[in-house]
């Protein structure tokens, strides 16, 4: 059975369209597809650059897991776990 994103480390299950942000392993890259939560964080995402459509690359994880810094529009930011999972994206393929 083969992955859909082909890159080390990555826990995208097989033959599934979206994940979650938190999902994806180092390297890894998608386009978001949509962003979830309630009403303040929703908007907070949105204004950090999460917008439909909008390419985002995994940089790397802190040792422990949390926070994960992600490459977006041009600029590195961080987010935890609990807030990456509000992000839906659709992983680029390899």
């Amino acid at each position: 059975m083969s992955k859909a994103c082909e890159v080390p480390g990555c826990v995208k299950p097989p033959m599934v369209g979206d994940c979650r942000l938190n999902q994806l392993g180092i390297g890894c890259r998608g386009a978001v597809c949509g962003v979830e939560g309630d009403a303040d964080l929703r908007r907070r995402l949105l204004e950090m650059g999460f917008c439909n459509g909008a390419t985002v690359e995994v940089v790397r994880r802190a040792p422990l897991g949390d926070p994960i810094e992600f490459r977006l529009r041009g600029y590195c930011l961080s987010l935890r776990q609990e807030h990456a999972r509000f992000v839906k994206v659709t992983v680029a393929s390899a």
